[in-house]
């Protein structure tokens, strides 16, 4: 059982670094470019959609993290695991506290200084997801040398 949700935390984590990379790289630096006349209808759109895509693996992220405490992989401390589900964590806070009220007033018509502060501040999701890869990447190399 540990084997099968620690893929299925690590498949979520790869994918979530992967579609947070593009979030930051192409599609939030983009929104500048939408218009404003058409831009609340798009920004009300694009968070309908990207929550299709995006909960399920975080959710899945979420309950395998807190599930691989309960069932440990052999040769994997407490602590890794206690700092993958502390990272997690911060992602989620992030996502509530600074990008989700972004996004919120995105939805009533762009406006540059929170378009900047969306972008900035997803920064630290962005280094989260990315260091929760590696570290699983690198648990998943220790693990198959056991």
């Amino acid at each position: 059982m540990a084997a099968t949700l620690f893929v299925a935390h690590l498949t979520a984590t790869l994918f979530m670094t992967g579609v947070i990379w593009f979030v930051q790289i192409v599609h939030y630096p983009l929104f500048r470019l939408v218009g404003n006349s058409e831009f609340a209808r798009y920004e009300t759109a694009h968070t309908f959609w990207t929550t299709w895509v995006v909960a399920p693996p975080m959710l899945t992220e979420m309950a395998t993290a807190v599930l691989l405490l309960l069932f440990k992989p052999k040769g994997v401390s407490d602590s890794i695991l206690w700092v993958n589900l502390a990272l997690l964590a911060a992602i989620w806070l992030s996502t509530a506290f600074l990008q989700v009220p972004c996004h919120q007033q995105l939805s009533q018509g762009f406006d540059a200084a929170t378009h900047h502060r969306l972008v900035v501040t997803n920064w630290l999701r962005t280094v989260c997801w990315t260091v929760r890869s590696g570290l699983l990447l690198w648990l998943t190399a220790k693990l198959m040398v056991v």
